[in-house]
């Protein structure tokens, strides 16, 4: 009878999925810059090392830390950490996985020339590793690190052997983006890839962990959104990630096709200059800056309708922000709710600050960085004419507004920011944090906000390994930027993917499309 059985789920696995059930092919909107897991810390690299490499520890689809190659990790002291490595782990060329691949790895990522976004930013806290034994080691950092094991689920780890070579970083990045030394511990392994065209790689048969559904991947780059939803509807590929907002309600009635939905880590903000005296983009105000009054900043706020722009202009694709990161992100609160719509309370705020005339101001932001970020400013500045600030939208190419944003040209601004490592301290240290270059605070906090009990709370969490006291801390200082009204959040973007009816996918918070994740379901006819 188990046998009736199981011979019956097999016919009915095959008739539900097509002839070449075995391979997958993926629809990506960005083709990756290298192959080299250590060259640039950018998404469209990482989802593609993340499935030939591993990190020691890794993140669920909710952003959560889960064993990888570390089956355990503890603070031993607040500047050291010891971590329990996997045993009987293999490389896909057979050699065995120890500390020293671990050191190597940490070695190489200050090698890596020419390096766009090095991965310096991880690995440079730390001090000193220790192999206490081949499968334990000992890292110390400089200054206590309670988010080392979230820095490194960003770090994949190289097999030593096979990246040996005869520059100072061993293989080079141009080796390594032939294919040559490219070996990790992870699902897939390479085979080849073409740039501007495929990237081919095959089921690791060694893998140590759930043996993925497909012998072979096919990453094919669609940079164009309409061409990605082109391709899954002609059968090209199998599942593309990010299709248009535009495009999910016909997508949602084919019934060949199925959705995954996430709310993802990233926050679609404004930006307010609380800095200059006079501010760039505000005329006619005698040389004030209106945006210096927290009465103000709330005014914009309450002016805007965040649940009207999620459901007319994002077409249901974001839900409304209160924070900078969604519950239950490790440092937010269940309890955070978004600033009420309330363009009469607004006004009035106005007249208190002191502008019962309102005032005018400019509204920059990218056009084509974000999804419908052009339509987004243009409803956020249409809201605030309505309560008496007239604004202008000065919308402009993604790396011309960035240029701009970056030199403090615009008053106010929309822009978005993707918090990699899940935690607050991430999106609290960079948007809001004062700009302070020796503490590596305030790095994109172009608004140039300051509030200095606020910066306290984040300098002590960074200190803090204990868990339960950090994640106070964090939400401590996040109560006193909303509070401030010190940026003003809009929405998190939804992370989907469309595919075949006959495959699911555990959508992700990162946004990563992860094809070891992409599972063949049963469909019923």
């Amino acid at each position: 009878m188990t046998r009736c059985v199981s011979l019956l789920l097999i016919a009915l696995l095959a008739f539900a999925l097509p002839a070449a059930a075995q391979d997958l092919r993926i629809g990506l909107k960005a083709e990756p810059t290298s192959l080299d897991p250590q060259y640039q810390n950018l998404p469209a690299n990482n989802q593609i090392a993340l499935s030939i490499f591993e990190p020691l520890v890794a993140r669920d689809a909710s952003q959560l830390l889960v064993p990888a190659l570390a089956l355990s990790w503890k603070p031993v002291s607040d500047t050291v950490w010891e971590f329990k490595l996997r045993p009987d782990v293999k490389f896909q060329d057979g050699s065995p996985f120890t500390a020293d691949d671990v050191v190597f790895t940490f070695e190489r990522a200050a090698k890596v020339p020419n390096s766009p976004t090095p991965f310096t930013a991880i690995t440079r806290q730390v001090t000193r590793l220790e192999t206490v034994d081949p499968l334990t080691l000992r890292i110390t950092t400089g200054a206590p690190a309670p988010l080392l094991p979230v820095d490194l689920s960003n770090l994949p780890i190289l097999s030593h052997s096979a990246a040996a070579g005869g520059a100072p970083e061993g293989r080079t990045t141009d080796e390594l983006n032939r294919g040559e030394g490219l070996v990790g511990t992870g699902p897939f392994k390479f085979v080849s890839w073409k740039r501007g065209g495929a990237l081919i790689l095959a089921r690791n048969d060694s893998y140590w962990g759930t043996e993925p559904a497909w012998a072979q991947v096919v990453f094919k780059p669609l940079t164009d959104a309409a061409a990605r939803v082109a391709a899954l509807v002609a059968g090209d590929v199998d599942l593309i990630e990010d299709p248009p907002a535009a495009e999910l309600g016909e997508l949602r009635k084919d019934s060949r096709l199925a959705l995954a939905e996430a709310v993802s880590s990233r926050v679609i903000y404004i930006g307010l200059d609380q800095h200059a005296e006079p501010s760039p983009g505000i005329p006619d105000t005698k040389g004030k800056n209106p945006l210096m009054d927290r009465r103000v900043r709330e005014a914009l706020s309450r002016a805007i309708d965040r649940k009207g722009i999620v459901d007319t202009i994002m077409e249901g694709v974001a839900v409304p922000a209160g924070d900078l990161l969604p519950f239950p992100a490790f440092g937010t609160s269940r309890d955070t709710r978004p600033d009420r719509y309330d363009p009469a309370a607004a006004k009035r705020l106005l007249v208190e600050a002191g502008y019962p005339n309102g005032f005018a101001i400019t509204l920059g932001t990218p056009a084509g960085r974000y999804l419908n970020d052009l339509k987004v400013a243009q409803a956020v500045a249409s809201m605030w004419t309505h309560i008496g600030v007239k604004t202008g939208v000065e919308a402009t190419e993604p790396p011309v507004f960035f240029k701009n944003r970056d030199e403090y040209r615009y008053s106010a601004f929309l822009s978005g920011w993707g918090a990699e490592s899940g935690e607050m301290s991430n999106p609290l240290r960079a948007l809001v944090a004062t700009p302070s270059r020796e503490k590596g605070m305030g790095g994109s906090n172009r608004g140039r906000y300051s509030n200095p009990a606020m910066d306290a709370k984040l300098e002590e969490a960074m200190r803090t390994v204990d868990d339960k006291k950090r994640d106070a801390l964090l939400q401590e200082a996040s109560r006193l930027v909303r509070a401030d009204f010190g940026i003003l959040p809009l929405h998190f973007e939804l992370s989907v993917w469309a595919m075949r009816r006959d495959l699911s996918y555990a959508a992700r918070a990162d946004q990563a499309t992860l094809a070891q994740f992409v599972k063949p379901t049963i469909v019923t006819r």
